[in-house]
C-alpha cells in the first residue's frame, strides 16, 4: 500500500520567527498587546545610539532642535489633514472627569465586570501619530532668508497592531525638516536620501532606496497614493528586518510641497507660502535591522558598527 507523505508544515512568517528571538533574548518584553513591547537596556543603548549617530549627520546643518511629546492636541488632526488621511491609525485621549456620584458609579460597575471605558470622555488630546505635525504650528508668520532647519525628535502612535516587530504601535522618529522655498525644500529631500544611505551603511546594513507612498485611507486615498508616486514625493530606505524577500522602510525622505506651509500661514521670506520637507529615521526599525542583519548579540557586532554606536 502507498502511503502518502503529509504536506509538510507551513513555515513561520519571518515576523514571528524575529519578535520570538528578540523576546527570547530578553531584549523586547510583551507588553500585552501586539506590537506594544517593554525594552531592555540593551535595545534602548542601540535605540540612543541610532539616534546619536543621526544628530551627528545633521550637526552644522540643524538651526533648532525640539523633542516632542507622545501627546498633543487634538485639533492638530484635523489641521494636517491626518484625520482625513489615515483615520483607521488614530488614537485619542479619553478620560475621568466626573465626581464622587461618577466615581461611586464607576466603581460598582467595575465590580460588576463593565469595562472602564463605559465611565470615560473625550479630551482635547490625541496620541501624536507622526513626528513632525506638532512643530508647523510653532512655525507660523515669515521664515528668515534661505528658511529654516529644524531636528524632531519625537514619540509616536499607530493604532496598527501587528506581530511584526517592525510595525510598533509606540515608536520613536528622529527628523530633519527643512521650510523654505520649493527648490531648497527638494534639495533637502534629496540630499537627505544620499546622505541617509551613507549614514545606515556606514551602520553595517544593507539598505537601497525605493519610490513608494503613504498608506492613505479610502477611495479618494488611492488616488492620492497614486500622485504621490507619480511625482516621486516620498523615497523610502528600504533594509531586510526579518528578511530579504520583505524589506522594512527603516527611513524615509518625503516633499510635502506647499501643505503645511498653506495649513499654518508659514511663508518664505519673499512672501510665498513656504514648501516643506522632511527625511524621518524610525529609531528602532534601524535597530531591528541591525538585531535582525548582524545577529541578535550585539556584542558580536563588527567593531566599527559598536563604535559608531556607542556600545
Amino acid at each position: 500500500m502507498t502511503q502518502i507523505a503529509e504536506a509538510p508544515a507551513d513555515p513561520r512568517p519571518p515576523q514571528i520567527e524575529l519578535r520570538d528571538s528578540l523576546l527570547r533574548a530578553g531584549l523586547l518584553l510583551d507588553a500585552g498587546s501586539d506590537g506594544l513591547y517593554l525594552r531592555s537596556e540593551t535595545f534602548e543603548s542601540v535605540v540612543l545610539g541610532v539616534q546619536a549617530a543621526v544628530r551627528r549627520a545633521a550637526a552644522g546643518e540643524v538651526d533648532v532642535s525640539l523633542h516632542f511629546p507622545l501627546v498633543m492636541v487634538k485639533r492638530l488632526l484635523a489641521q494636517t489633514d491626518y484625520v482625513r488621511s489615515f483615520p483607521n491609525l488614530l488614537g485619542c485621549v479619553n478620560a475621568f472627569g466626573g465626581g464622587d456620584h461618577d466615581h461611586a458609579a464607576l466603581l460598582r460597575g467595575i465590580d460588576s465586570g463593565d469595562s472602564v471605558d463605559d465611565f470615560l470622555g473625550p479630551t482635547d488630546l490625541a496620541l501624536a501619530p507622526a513626528g513632525c505635525h506638532q512643530l508647523y504650528p510653532t512655525q507660523r508668520g515669515t521664515l528668515p532668508d534661505g528658511g529654516r532647519t529644524v531636528a524632531v525628535l519625537a514619540h509616536c502612535f499607530r493604532h496598527e497592531p501587528s506581530v511584526d516587530p517592525a510595525r510598533m504601535q509606540v515608536f520613536r522618529m528622529h527628523e530633519i525638516v527643512y521650510l523654505g522655498d520649493p527648490a531648497r525644500a527638494r534639495s533637502h529631500r534629496d540630499r537627505w536620501v544620499e546622505r541617509g544611505l551613507e549614514l545606515l551603511r556606514g551602520l553595517g546594513l544593507a539598505v537601497e532606496p525605493e519610490v513608494a507612498n503613504d498608506p492613505f485611507f479610502g477611495r479618494a486615498g488611492r488616488m492620492l497614493s497614486a500622485n504621490q508616486r507619480a511625482e516621486e514625493l516620498k523615497i523610502e530606505l528600504i533594509a531586510p528586518v526579518a528578511s530579504a524577500e520583505f524589506p522594512t522602510a527603516i527611513a524615509s525622505a518625503n516633499c510635502h510641497q506647499d501643505h503645511f506651509g498653506e495649513a499654518f500661514d508659514i511663508a518664505t521670506g519673499g512672501g510665498e507660502v513656504a514648501h516643506s520637507s522632511c527625511v524621518g529615521f524610525g529609531l528602532e526599525r534601524v535597530a531591528l535591522a541591525l538585531f535582525g542583519q548582524l545577529g541578535i548579540d550585539a556584542s558580536t557586532w563588527p567593531s566599527a558598527t559598536r563604535e559608531q554606536l556607542g556600545l
